[in-house]
């Protein structure tokens, strides 16, 4: 009788063994599938530590997070180089596309223009939208008019029927480090001069 519990003892043991060696196999299939790159893998969580060379991209879903290993970071998220572990870290605005830090954005996703690292729907104030690079472009208002110059041809303000006169206007010092697209700042126009100079033989031009 003794026996015979033994060997059912042993039997049960041995089917034990068996399915946890098979479950530990599949395991190990599904992991190796979805582990790609990775020094540590979870089961539930995937990659924990990636090689050197790639970043690791954490998926959040609700309070589950799912790692993976990757060569380049995808749209929205940007490369951390670190001495343990490289990370792709998400920009903090949705309309970004492409950032270069958190906070500050390289390229915005469409319907979207950049200005000085955001993302805006309009452009601000005092900026022109640039459909073709998708960014907000400084304008600037220049001063006032200065007076016309004196009318001169050729160096002469005198012993000439026609000449130029010109006038200009100043940049604000901010458009200018800007790169601010400005209207016009030099204005010149046809004039009359003097055909006698005073004290010299008259010229005509």
């Amino acid at each position: 009788m003794q026996w015979i519990i033994f060997m059912l003892l042993l039997f049960i043991s041995s089917m034990e063994m068996l399915t946890q060696n098979r479950w530990k196999k599949q395991a190990s299939a599904g992991l190796m599938e979805n582990c790609t790159g990775c020094v540590l893998c979870s089961e539930d969580n995937g990659c924990i530590t990636c090689h050197h060379r790639l970043f690791l991209l954490i998926w959040r879903d609700g309070i589950r997070q799912y790692g993976m290993c990757v060569h380049t970071c995808p749209p929205g998220y940007f490369g951390v180089r670190g001495l343990e572990v490289n990370r792709c870290t998400k920009c903090r605005s949705p309309s970004c596309e492409s950032c270069f830090s958190r906070d500050f954005c390289m390229k915005c996703k469409d319907k979207f223009y950049l200005h000085k690292g955001q993302c805006f729907r309009q452009c601000p104030p005092s900026t022109a939208a640039q459909p073709g690079t998708r960014e907000c472009q400084e304008t600037c208002e220049p001063g006032p008019w200065s007076e016309w110059s004196t009318c001169t041809h050729e160096g002469r303000t005198c012993g000439c029927k026609w000449g130029l006169e010109t006038r200009v206007r100043e940049v604000p010092a901010a458009a200018r480090e800007e790169g601010a697209a400005c209207p016009a700042l030099l204005e010149t126009r046809k004039c009359r001069m003097r055909k006698h100079c005073p004290g010299g033989e008259p010229r005509t031009g």
